[in-house]
């Protein structure tokens, strides 16, 4: 049959109509939500010091990043605590160091200014705050020490270490593959901070994996709720960097989805406790032993199902709220009441 204009006119709208409605469905409105978000730069601050006028400087940096500072010193950059300043004397050597000053160099030219991520981070806790108004945001400071943490979260701060997003071709990355393998480092990208940033939130400020979690069905839907939330809240984050994947590997698990949930059910793993059984299906890895060919499998298959539950029981639950999935701790009723079956 073939449709006159005017009839095609109507359905091109119709269509346009619809998919917007779908869109503005998936979009909470949040542009009378007030937030103002700054990145606090303590790496340009920290950059600023010098051994000569390290005694007079130091003290107002402490005063001003508080519980930060103290933490960084001792557990990142491991000069030792600050309450006694006898930590001065290993900070004059660590300010010294060619490798110390070479990494400053590179986050200095690498990020001028963080004018993008704030941005970013304003609009994702913006919709923190619309599902969640009362929730409290707290002080975002970016840094770099060596490697040593990516994203450290603590007494009302977040951390940003921007050495550790320095796009994954940086000449500092293949230096430390012992600590740091290829298959995490090629994530150290600038696109990466605002997901790793907000996972670090609502995985350990919002919602920690409750103790009870035993079974790897428990782990999964937990996981698979945190995806769930991070999608939410950064609506327009690829699936693949939400999870952590490279594009292959977010491929090869849509393409492998029945078979997956097919191998979690064959081998009765759904409720297995033995988290050396179940550890390889959560865990960051380049890849899942025992699956797939030459070892083209994605890892952490257990988060990649979970969050397709997770997103099955919503569409079949329109009633349920973001909040209310968050809240629930009935993983085996979430499972049952998503018909998850994939085909």
């Amino acid at each position: 049959m073939i449709l006159k204009r005017s009839s095609q006119i109507y359905l091109f709208f119709l269509i346009a109509l619809l998919l917007t409605a779908c869109t503005n469905k998936k979009r909470p409105d949040i542009s009378n939500i007030k937030l103002d978000l700054h990145i606090e730069r303590f790496d340009n601050d920290m950059g600023r010091l010098n051994s000569q006028t390290l005694a007079s400087e130091a003290p107002s940096l402490k005063t001003k990043y508080g519980a930060f500072y103290d933490d960084f010193m001792a557990d990142m950059l491991s000069a030792g605590n600050p309450a006694d300043t006898g930590y001065y004397r290993n900070l004059r050597i660590i300010l010294r160091n060619p490798d110390y000053k070479a990494l400053k160099e590179a986050v200095s030219l690498k990020y001028k200014d963080l004018h993008p991520q704030e941005a970013e981070l304003t609009d994702a806790f913006k919709h923190v705050k619309y599902y969640y108004p009362g929730q409290k945001i707290p002080r975002i400071i970016s840094f770099f020490s060596g490697f040593a943490v990516q994203v450290p979260v603590g007494d009302n701060y977040l951390g940003i270490g921007l050495d550790m997003f320095l796009g994954a071709g940086s000449k500092f990355y293949p230096a430390i593959r012992q600590s740091i393998p290829e298959y995490l480092s090629r994530r150290f990208t600038p696109d990466n901070i605002t997901p790793r940033v907000m996972e670090a939130f609502i995985r350990e400020d919002m919602f920690p994996e409750p103790g009870e979690n035993s079974s790897l069905l428990d782990r999964m839907i937990y996981n698979g709720k945190i995806l769930f939330f991070m999608k939410s809240v950064m609506p327009e984050v690829p699936d693949s960097v939400i999870i952590g994947y490279s594009a292959t590997q977010q491929k090869w698990c849509e393409f492998y989805e029945t078979g997956i949930w097919g191998y979690f059910l064959q081998q009765n793993l759904l409720y297995e406790t033995d988290y050396m059984k179940i550890q390889k299906y959560l865990a960051e890895a380049p890849f899942t032993p025992g699956i797939g060919k030459k070892n083209e499998s994605a890892p952490k298959l257990a988060l990649f199902t979970g969050w397709q539950i997770v997103k099955k029981y919503m569409d079949r639950n329109p009633k349920v709220s973001l909040q209310k999935l968050m809240e629930d701790t009935n993983y085996q009723e979430i499972l049952n009441r998503s018909h998850y079956k994939p085909k």
